[in-house]
């Protein structure tokens, strides 16, 4: 198993190249309400070497297919072939309210958008008559980035058993967060029967969960400094549609979520964070001193995680600490046995 490190908008080139020299495989850039993921990943680009740099993730509705691809070509380009496409659907409601887009057939919408992402990427004229991103009429279209990114892989954000198998069918990689290891290895499962249906195995397919991290003594400690990078993504959107209130209700915590959202409306936030139980946080993160870290890697690795995401900035604490969870994670790899 390898480690990646997701980035925060401040300090993204710091962090990078702490990873980078740490031995980190990737580096991944969110989007969202707080920054997109191409200008971030740009910067990285040229503040690294080696280090992978994946898009985790860019929104589907908030670019078409199209931009998508050449924006993939300019970054691969820039980095000498690091960059890896992750994309999502994003949340209903955010896609709806956020990028004016359509969000009806997600499943659909997913794999026409990958489909013409792939044929703009392999570089020959393109003609795409779908019904959700139409292209290249009356004429073809074609990218002209130098060099061409005709592999350039695709991750897909995915939490139902439809869009983990889709994943599975048409990605070549699944990036998932807050995810327990016993929800990983449902996952995978899933991810594996989408592979079957495209005559393919698992080999090759990156399994890329990102948990948020915090290092202290005490794990509820640790959590506490997580409580608010819940509330935030919890909290968007409307609670029934909201993928990370879905996992809490998968986990068993449906009543911490319904009071979390309660309080949130009634403007109480630090009550909010209160709602969460110690063991939601505790399943779907990284928290407590270096030796219990390692081990909950080693629970990851098992459930079939190759690259585990890194969410320093998800921990309310400063930049110099956050350095301080990139190298503490790094040394919680090695000392788990299940590093590369």
């Amino acid at each position: 198993m390898r480690l990646a490190l997701n980035l925060t908008l401040h300090g993204a080139a710091e962090l990078a190249r702490t990873a980078e020299e740490l031995g980190y495989a990737a580096v991944l850039a969110p989007e969202g309400f707080r920054s997109e993921a191409a200008a971030v990943l740009g910067l990285v680009a040229g503040q690294t070497r080696r280090v992978a740099l994946i898009s985790g993730v860019m929104q589907m509705p908030a670019r078409p297919p199209g931009f998508t691809a050449l924006t993939a070509a300019t970054l691969a380009a820039l980095s000498d072939g690091r960059f890896r496409l992750g994309l999502g659907v994003s949340n209903p409601d955010v896609a709806r309210s956020w990028y004016g887009a359509g969000a009806d057939r997600p499943l659909a919408r997913t794999r026409e958008y990958v489909t013409v992402v792939r044929r703009v990427l392999a570089g020959a004229p393109v003609t795409h008559e779908g019904p959700y991103y139409p292209i290249g009429a009356p004429d073809p279209v074609r990218l002209m980035t130098d060099p061409p990114a005709p592999d350039l892989p695709v991750y897909l954000a995915a939490v139902g058993p439809r869009n983990l198998r889709l994943a599975g069918e048409i990605a070549d990689g699944w990036i998932g967060v807050f995810t327990a290891p016993e929800a990983v290895a449902e996952a995978v499962a899933l991810i594996a029967e989408g592979r079957k249906r495209a005559d393919r195995d698992l080999a090759g397919f990156d399994v890329l969960p990102c948990l948020p991290t915090a290092v202290a003594a005490d794990p509820a400690t640790a959590a506490d400094l997580l409580r608010g990078q819940y509330v935030y993504l919890m909290g968007v959107g409307d609670a029934e549609h909201n993928v990370y209130c879905a996992l809490a209700r998968r986990l068993g915590h449906g009543a911490a979520a319904e009071e979390l959202r309660a309080r949130l409306a009634a403007g109480d936030r630090a009550g909010a964070a209160a709602a969460l139980p110690l063991e939601f946080i505790d399943r779907t993160a990284l928290i407590g001193p270096v030796p219990r870290i390692a081990a909950r890697m080693a629970e990851y690795a098992a459930a079939g995680v190759t690259t585990l995401g890194i969410m320093a900035a998800a921990a309310a604490v400063s930049p110099a600490e956050r350095l301080g969870i990139v190298r503490a994670a790094a040394e919680a790899l090695r000392i788990s046995g299940v590093g590369e």
